[in-house]
């Protein structure tokens, strides 16, 4: 029997998902959680032999607390639900030792054959991210720009940006606004949005 951990923070989903694996013979839903915080405590409750994660619970700390996930079960091979317009943050999951990835436009059959193939060893990816993932845009963004973006998308403002890289206000405002130009985004927030989506950070 395959345990399965399920982290999908939609919640009807998430029970289309689990009532769908259930139904199979082999497959186990251990565990069905809408947030990556208690997926620690639940891998070590009930150590599961798949984990299942959508991938925009990925963002932010969600890569490091995979990166836990993966230190403390061995054993447990992740997959990850990804759309096509995620190939950014998906590189860097990929990166970061993710073992497959299905499209969420992918049949349920495929999900099912997903994770028994990555319970045989072998490594899953979706051939339609692939092709995205590869014409996914590249930063138009210079190291400096990201590396204000970065900082400005801890929440804090200009002053302390300004003060964490060693520029003066005025510096971090221009380039807030080169970055804003560049990007076409309409405001600071939209900007970090849209680099996290494409994966620019790093």
């Amino acid at each position: 029997m395959t345990r399965i951990l399920l982290v999908e923070p939609m919640n009807l989903l998430r029970g289309a998902l689990a009532a769908m694996l259930s139904l199979e013979e082999d497959l186990e839903v251990v565990a069905d959680l809408g947030a990556l915080d208690q997926a620690l405590d639940m891998a070590r409750a009930v150590p599961p032999d798949v984990a299942v994660v959508n991938i925009a619970l990925l963002a932010g700390d969600g890569l490091a607390t995979m990166a836990g996930l993966a230190a403390e079960q061995p054993g447990c091979a992740t997959l990850v639900l990804a759309g096509p317009d995620e190939s950014g943050l998906l590189s860097r999951a990929l990166d970061l030792r993710v073992d497959g990835v299905v499209g969420t436009q992918a049949a349920p059959c495929e999900l099912v054959r997903g994770i028994r193939r990555l319970v045989r060893g072998e490594r899953v990816i979706d051939a339609s991210l692939a092709v995205a993932m590869v014409a996914a845009p590249r930063s138009p963004l210079s190291p400096r720009e990201l590396n204000v973006l970065s900082v400005a998308a801890s929440g804090v403002p200009s002053t302390e940006v300004a003060a964490e890289l060693h520029l003066s206000t005025g510096t971090v405002r221009n380039y807030i606004s080169a970055i804003l130009r560049k990007t076409g985004a309409r405001n600071r927030l939209e900007a970090i949005r849209l680099a996290e989506g494409a994966g620019w950070f790093h």
